[in-house]
């Protein structure tokens, strides 16, 4: 089945075997700009404003070291989905035992909520800055985001990286044209490219810099979003993919490179330049711009605020499910996943500005910071073993010097990221909060603890246990005898869609079989009085059942009516259990988008509900 993939609603939904030349590179551009999103969400102003307003320029240096770790660690991503067709959760479960991967799985959904609360934050504040809309309503406003990625996805992902790029391009053009605002001196931008020692506050901030810029939920998106390339399996074709991924990863993080350098340039021009030194929130920011230079400045900030906030949430959510589906196996409906991550975050989010007030959500961005900083190790050291394994990437495993890289880069993330939360729990432990002590403290040695067994296993075992194939591996099928059904169900419905699927369950049975034509009426009279319901639709259905079980019987079938009352797929279950039935065909109408959400989650509750098998007809 298809749902084994990655992101299977759109995997290999983009075939690039069928242009040439310029078309064909072009058809390859797009996994990378939904991932660079990440890299200038909310998240990341607030250290870049801080890091700009207190020290001018001379972090800018930090800013493009974080870019070229990124780059590395994102073309490796990129590698792992190409050649293994896996994203890294499903390598991750594939390698570790399932005991591991449920942690593994606690901490990439916490690191994605603590991502997505940053977006909202962003967002909302966006909202406030541009239409002075209450935060509350502001957050409450991003659920809406869930609906928006649900038309997307079923619009297909050449839709949604179209979406996302102008998100992008939205922002890259503001933060342009507030460049010829302020008006930065470019020799002193020049020189903040040389390296410094840092100490300090500054080493302080570029720590939140580094720790805010690679981001572990990036990582597990690239490696699937790869994946909706269809292209030749062979040597030529996976080289030619990962040059064409890697020219897409380099362009899209140089312009996330971009809008972090003009947001601390902005900062400098404007803020460390006028003496206003401690700007570290973006209200502030917003309200200095206005003051400083008026007009439309400020505007434009809120407007890249809102389109960073808008595109991040997009990616974040499906990065969600791609670590639920990888992780754990476990498969739901894609638009219940996104709700699901939307909601944890929102929930936060909105508590505290009911009991704190809308000041709270500074603090609030800056612990999602700490949370994202504290996963990040368990999304790094993975990938670099996977991606180095010469067993399942062949001639396609990283090198040498390209493995130096990958480990020193990740040894300087893990290390400074530690740090971060180092100094960030001795600052909570105050006298009197015993839960510092006794619930933090042990709860962070105990993640530093997997982090080291999640280092050490892939080193220690024989060989990664992962294969090419998600579920792993192939069975002997042996001898195959034909199955014959003798009680088989229908559920019906008495549309166009009777025809196709009673004869579909005739061809299982044949004359032999008994077929129960199954209903079930669903009015609010039949809901609450069951069998004893006699209102107009139930007396219609049973009259129409029996012309079902006639025109078969005509036909030389048996055929027997049953009429369930109240929520279909439990009533169609019931049925199932009741007649010992050993096969249900049941027709799926084919709804897409919102229509699937109203309409058609029949099919997939009565399965989860029954232990038979169920024959879909369309």
């Amino acid at each position: 089945m298809k749902n084994s993939e990655s992101l299977s609603e759109v995997h290999q939904s983009i075939d690039t075997g069928k242009r040439t030349g310029w078309k064909r590179i072009l058809s390859f551009i797009g996994p990378a700009y939904l991932v660079s999103v990440g890299y200038m969400d909310p998240g990341n102003w607030a250290t870049d404003l801080a890091g700009g307003s207190k020290f001018g320029y001379q972090l800018i240096w930090i800013l493009l070291m974080s870019n070229l770790i990124a780059l590395l660690l994102q073309s490796l991503s990129a590698r792992l989905g190409i050649v293994r067709g896996l994203d890294l959760a499903q390598a991750s479960r594939n390698t570790y035992p399932k005991w591991a991967n449920i942690p593994l799985f606690i901490l990439a959904q916490t690191a994605i909520v603590a991502c997505d609360l940053a977006e909202i934050i962003g967002m909302a504040i966006g909202l406030q800055l541009l239409f002075k809309l209450p935060l509350i309503w502001g957050i409450s406003l991003t659920i809406f985001d869930t609906v928006l990625l649900l038309f997307l996805m079923n619009k297909g992902m050449r839709k949604m990286e179209a979406f996302i790029v102008s998100m992008v391009f939205i922002v890259g053009i503001s933060f342009l044209v507030e460049m010829f605002i302020v008006e930065p001196s470019l020799k002193e931008i020049a020189a903040g490219f040389k390296p410094s020692m840092l100490s300090g506050e500054a080493l302080y901030i570029a720590i939140g810099i580094i720790g805010a810029t690679v981001m572990p939920h990036n990582l597990y998106l690239h490696s699937s979003l790869v994946q909706t390339r269809k292209f030749k399996r062979d040597f030529k074709g996976i080289k030619e993919a990962i040059k064409f991924n890697f020219i897409d990863t380099a362009v899209a993080l140089n312009l996330a490179f971009f809008v972090n350098a003009a947001i601390l340039i902005l900062a400098a021009a404007a803020f460390y330049k006028n003496g206003h030194h401690e700007v570290a929130e973006i209200q502030d920011a917003h309200k200095l711009l206005e003051h400083i230079f008026g007009g439309i400045a400020p505007a434009l900030f809120a407007i890249a605020l809102i389109a960073a906030g808008q595109s991040s949430t997009v990616t974040g959510t499906l990065a969600g499910q791609i670590i639920m589906e990888g992780h754990l196996n476990l498969r739901i409906q894609p638009w219940l996943r996104r709700l699901i991550t939307r909601l944890l975050a929102i929930i936060p989010a909105f508590f505290t500005i009911l009991y704190f007030g809308g000041d709270a959500l500074s603090g609030l961005l800056i612990l999602s910071q700490v949370v994202l900083s504290l996963q990040l190790g368990f999304a790094v050291i993975p990938l670099i073993h996977f991606t180095s394994d010469k067993k399942e990437m062949k001639e396609f495993a990283i090198g040498k010097w390209t493995k130096i890289l990958a480990w020193t880069s990740a040894l300087v993330i893990v290390v400074l990221n530690v740090k971060l939360v180092a100094e960030e729990i001795s600052g909570w432990n105050k006298p009197g909060l015993w839960y510092v002590s006794y619930l933090i403290v042990p709860l962070a040695m105990l993640i530093g603890l997997l982090l080291i067994y999640v280092f050490i296993h892939p080193i220690l075992s024989r060989k990664l246990q992962a294969t090419s194939v998600p579920h792993g591996t192939a069975l002997d099928i042996g001898t195959v005898e034909k199955i014959e059904y003798t009680r088989i169900g229908i559920p019906v419905d008495f549309s166009k869609n009777d025809r196709n699927t009673i004869r579909h369950a005739l061809i299982q049975g044949g004359k032999k079989a008994e077929y129960h034509l199954i209903h079930v009426v669903e009015t609010a009279v039949a809901r609450y009085h069951g069998q004893s319901a006699l209102d107009h639709e139930t007396q219609s259905d049973a009259d129409n059942l029996e012309k079902y079980c006639s025109n078969l019987a005509e036909l030389g079938y048996h055929a027997r009516p049953h009429i369930g009352f109240g929520r279909t797929a439990t009533e169609i279950a019931a049925v199932s259990h009741a007649q010992n039935l050993e096969l249900l065909v049941m027709g799926a109408h084919g709804h897409k988008g919102l229509k699937d959400l109203i309409f058609g989650t029949t099919v997939d509750a009565v399965r989860h509900k029954v232990n038979i098998p169920v024959l879909i007809v369309r």
